[in-house]
């Protein structure tokens, strides 16, 4: 299943399913309008609680939470003449597939290339960080550029995962049981901020600096997390291209190690590193006007228009 969120009318975000190119699905107005069918009176209720309309809350209902919103799904492709729960994807707002996370876990040098580039040394042990989630932006949304905070602004294709369930010293072979779904990220850096203190936090977080989506795609439709196509062009120009196969800690080792330090909990993003091709190592940093193109084979493509918004007295 391919979830998103989307807004109509300028409403608050809410999840969606995408079933093909053009159309989106409401899950839990179709559910409504099934139970409703059935001659169910509290079918309000009822589907709130069994497809909420949160995406965290979603994706801690598990299978059960699947399975009905499936179901659902299906209900209103049957009865699309009827529905009021199938939207036209060129009509909404589309948003990021997780919108407040409890955490937003980020890993640094984890391709190889990317570590000779940057001129580090491999590391023993994965390199963490974290973002917060006012970083997270829709997979069309504009960064705004404030050139008086940095003039390194750099970008970073990152396959991200998300967690499913709650887990605590996780075993490997156990890892992907934990796993939910897989997005498309942009971990954009301010480098010069990054690099004034050593902790690289400020030049992490800055706000939408965290471009997500299109989709959460769940794990049935990726058997294998180490073997997709990733790639980022600036404004059609290739800058980044290589395969998750070259992590250097993989989704089994990220997801072992984290739950040995904290609780890994149902919507927890991870962000899995940055393959080689940097702006920092190219000495070619983001301007106004820049459109990026982040693309992972299997789960799609966002993009990402830079605009500048500092007042210039």
């Amino acid at each position: 299943m391919k979830l998103l969120t989307y807004s109509s009318k300028n409403n608050p975000l809410r999840l969606g399913v995408l079933v093909d190119e053009h159309t989106i699905v409401d899950p839990q107005q179709a559910y409504i309008e099934l139970l409703k069918d059935r001659g169910q009176e509290r079918a309000d209720e009822i589907a709130n609680a069994l497809v909420p309309q949160n995406q965290t809350e979603f994706i801690a209902g598990g299978d059960l939470a699947l399975q009905t919103a499936n179901e659902a799904v299906n209900y209103a492709l049957e009865n699309s003449q009827q529905t009021a729960a199938i939207y036209k994807k060129e009509n909404v707002q589309i948003g990021p597939p997780v919108l407040k996370p409890n955490k937003i876990i980020c890993v640094g040098l984890n391709y190889k290339n990317h570590i000779l580039e940057m001129k580090r040394d491999f590391p023993a042990h994965p390199v963490i960080f974290a973002k917060f989630a006012t970083a997270i932006a829709g997979p069309n949304d504009v960064f705004p550029l404030n050139s008086n905070l940095t003039q390194k602004l750099d970008y970073e294709a990152e396959l991200a995962f998300v967690i499913g369930k709650t887990g605590k010293d996780i075993k490997s072979e156990d890892a992907l049981d934990y796993v939910y779904g897989y997005s498309v990220a942009n971990d954009i850096t301010a480098r010069d901020m990054q690099k004034r203190t050593i902790q690289w936090l400020q030049g992490k977080t800055l706000d939408k600096s965290l471009p997500l989506g299109p989709v959460l795609v769940t794990k049935d439709e990726i058997a294998n997390p180490h073997c997709l196509d990733i790639s980022l062009t600036v404004n059609g120009e290739l800058r980044q291209q290589s395969n998750t196969e070259q992590l250097l800690f993989n989704v089994n080792h990220l997801i072992e190690f984290l739950s040995g330090i904290f609780t890994l909990e149902p919507g927890d993003i991870v962000c899995t590193g940055t393959p080689g091709g940097v702006g920092e190592a190219q000495g070619k940093f983001l301007q106004d006007g820049d459109l990026v193109r982040v693309e992972i084979s299997g789960i799609g493509a966002i993009e990402t228009t830079i605009k500048e918004v500092t007042k210039h007295e």
